[in-house]
């Protein structure tokens, strides 16, 4: 029998890990450096149900199937196409079946449940080789965290094929809308990065803006008017207690984004009708002024190793994107093409910039090197802005008025290649998302 690594998850969201398994034959997406790809088909039969587990079973199955499929990477074939269909988790695949329905990547799976506990196991087999690939994975849980189970399953199948970091077992922190648009209540919420699993964070009894996830996934910053005015409140994510950072007498302070490190943020402050752009140390308190210009400087955000900041300023004369060191000091304009640039947001690779860019009356999600080079727009609508990059830097997800309940504000997601441009799933309208890192 081949040998499983096994993972357990002791608490709903927590997970150790993903291991990947040793590759046994090739199993791989051709390069999708470009807009074009033809889906790999695959196959991902009903879970077997090892015990008390039949209706978990079906719907994991139908998560993994879903969130492969949702890349527009993998085209799932239907069960009424399938020839055999898998009884035994332990029995021999017969491959000529698969292959003759054009199947290419095969997963199949069992689940066992018992008392507070389930564990979910699967294979992933490339078809043409008649192969599987590496060892199987095994992970444990509670009954209430099958969804995140699935994820993982997904992840590590997405990643043994593509090579790409894995992403779905992450969430996705928002600003949840309700009410009539000039009346609009607004809370936090937070969800699966599917739409799936929403919890909500706040109440509505005061506006919120720009949510932001620590690198460690337990705390978030945002923009709250609690007080009447924009403040920077930091919320602890297990027990949703939130505290305001810090109001100064005569001044706004708003768009905070941590660093890599988690110990300090960057933000905007306004004082006398004049913004710039300051860090602070979240324990301590201690701020430091990293702009000083009669501009707007605004929207900053960290590069990965935490050495340089990205930002937006009118400086030019109108909203264009700049660089500069962390501690402050000569920016260096990177956007060069016509119109407007707006919330730039490092990539977690550390490669390029997302930002929101308007231009003849239309809005954009556009990537672009870090020097400005290889601009390239991935949507155009009405309104498009603030995108947020998934864990494994190949996704964005941004705001885009008119995608959502009732025609109002909607969330979006996009590959980088511009292809796969969907809508994300939420109860009501939605904007600000901002994508958590990968789930521990």
């Amino acid at each position: 029998m081949t040998n499983f690594k096994s993972v357990t998850m002791a608490l709903m969201l927590g997970l150790s890990g993903f291991i990947a398994a040793p590759a046994q034959a090739e199993l791989t997406l051709p390069p999708f450096t470009d807009g074009v790809i033809e889906p790999m088909p695959i196959a991902v039969p009903d879970f077997i149900d090892e015990g008390g587990a039949s209706d978990l079973a079906r719907n994991i199955a139908a998560v993994v199937a879903q969130d492969l499929a949702g890349t527009g990477l993998f085209a799932n074939t239907p069960k009424e196409a399938y020839i055999s269909n898998i009884t035994s988790f332990d029995a021999p695949v017969s491959y000529p079946d698969w292959s003759a329905i054009n199947v290419q990547a095969l997963i199949t799976g069992a689940v066992q449940a018992g008392g507070d506990r389930i564990v979910v196991k699967f294979r992933l087999f490339d078809v043409a080789s008649g192969q599987q690939q590496g060892d199987g994975l095994q992970f444990a849980g509670t009954p209430q965290s099958w969804r995140r189970m699935a994820h993982k399953v997904a992840d590590a199948v997405y990643s043994r094929i593509t090579g790409e970091g894995p992403y779905f077992d992450s969430r996705v922190v928002f600003v949840a809308e309700s009410g009539p648009k000039n009346q609009r209540q607004k809370r936090l919420g937070v969800m699966d990065y599917d739409g799936e699993n929403v919890a909500y964070l706040t109440d509505s009894s005061s506006i919120v803006l720009a949510p932001r996830f620590s690198p460690s996934g337990d705390r978030i910053l945002y923009t709250s008017y609690a007080s009447g005015f924009p403040a920077i409140y930091l919320m602890d994510v297990a027990s949703l207690q939130a505290r305001n950072l810090g109001e100064l007498p005569g001044t706004m302070t708003f768009a905070p984004r941590f660093s890599p490190d988690g110990q300090s943020m960057v933000f905007s402050l306004e004082q006398g009708g004049n913004t710039d752009i300051y860090s602070m140390d979240i324990g301590s308190g201690q701020m430091r002024q990293l702009t000083n210009a009669p501009s707007i400087e605004t929207s900053p955000c960290f590069s990965p190793d935490g050495s340089q900041i990205v930002f937006e300023s009118d400086r030019s004369g109108t909203q264009q994107i700049y660089l500069m060191s962390a501690s402050g000091g000569e920016a260096v304009r990177i956007s060069n093409g016509k119109g407007r640039y707006s919330t730039p947001v490092w990539s977690p690779r550390g490669d390029m910039v997302a930002f929101t860019k308007q231009n003849e009356g239309r809005f954009h999600i556009g990537v672009m090197k870090t020097d400005g080079s290889e601009e390239r727009l991935l949507s155009a609508s009405f309104l498009d802005e603030g995108p947020t990059w998934a864990p494994n830097g190949r996704v964005i997800m941004f705001t885009r008025e008119g995608a959502g309940a009732g025609g109002q504000a909607g969330l979006m997601s996009v590959d980088i290649t511009g292809r796969n441009l969907k809508a994300i799933k939420t109860d009501g309208p939605a904007s600000d998302p901002a994508w958590s890192p990968l789930l521990p």
